[in-house]
């Protein structure tokens, strides 16, 4: 039984398009409320990823959709693609533009074209007037360099699965992006992920899944779902030294200003 009845969980990127929950997804996400959570943003990574993120915000009240293309996905991008998502950003389910950036972990495709269709996706999040869900991985400085010299912080928007720095954090903080916290918070070696939840304010940080991976303690290496996010919340309630239920209604309040809803 969900344990804090009076707060509600804002899962602010998941992928229950994924085909690992094929089998049980609409048990799965009609159970969500009883347990505690109340909104679910589903999160694009490919074209295919877009189009079910969108049947199942139009599917279920409370889940709503991020239209993008993960950097790892950018080879495949064509202007056509584009047009699309801005045409479907018009949605009112839709309320992001992600998620989108760099990742530098493989050696394709090449930083070049992650960088020509990370840029043209922060141009698209400008004309559809939606905040962005940036992907960094391996891949600080260029993300910083971008996001700044196209003044991305106009969009608003979350630096999803934050890996690098807290001092870096706070430069992004700064700039009006929130910080996005998920299980990794839970791991015993999560020593930067940890400390950059010590050092800025809760008002800038949102939970997140990124579901079916990324599983908290004591679920990690299983498949992950929103449920899951009330050990995030009680993990960044330890580090900051205040009661769960205040970790999870300010970050429910952080995600309704982020998505504007």
């Amino acid at each position: 039984m969900y344990k804090y009845a009076d707060a509600m969980i804002f899962d602010t990127h998941s992928h229950y398009d994924d085909k690992v929950f094929d089998e049980d997804r609409n048990a799965l996400l009609s159970g969500m409320k009883e347990n505690g959570v109340g909104w679910i943003v589903n999160v694009g990574a490919e074209m295919q990823g877009c189009r079910d993120a969108l049947r199942l915000a139009e599917e279920y009240d409370f889940v709503y959709a991020a239209l993008g293309i993960h950097p790892s996905e950018a080879a495949e991008l064509t202007e056509a693609d584009i047009d699309w998502m801005q045409e479907n950003a018009a949605n009112k389910k839709v309320v992001a533009i992600g998620e989108f950036g760099l990742d530098y972990h493989w050696p394709e495709p090449s930083a070049d074209i992650q960088k020509k269709w990370f840029v043209r996706q922060i141009v698209l999040a400008k004309e559809t007037g939606l905040p962005i869900l940036i992907h960094s991985r391996d891949a600080a400085a260029d993300t910083m360099e971008i996001l700044t010299t196209e003044k991305a912080y106009d969009c608003g928007g979350v630096i999803h699965c934050y890996s690098y720095s807290s001092e870096m954090a706070k430069e992004y903080v700064d700039m009006g992006f929130y910080i996005g916290i998920g299980g990794v918070v839970t791991f015993k070696n999560a020593k930067k992920c940890k400390r950059t939840v010590e050092e800025i304010p809760l008002e800038k940080i949102v939970l997140e899944t990124d579901c079916p991976y990324l599983s908290p303690e004591p679920h990690r290496g299983e498949r992950n779902d929103s449920t899951n996010l009330i050990y995030v919340a009680e993990a960044i309630a330890e580090l900051k030294g205040v009661a769960p239920e205040e970790v999870i209604r300010a970050t429910t309040e952080n995600a309704h200003k982020l998505y504007r809803l």
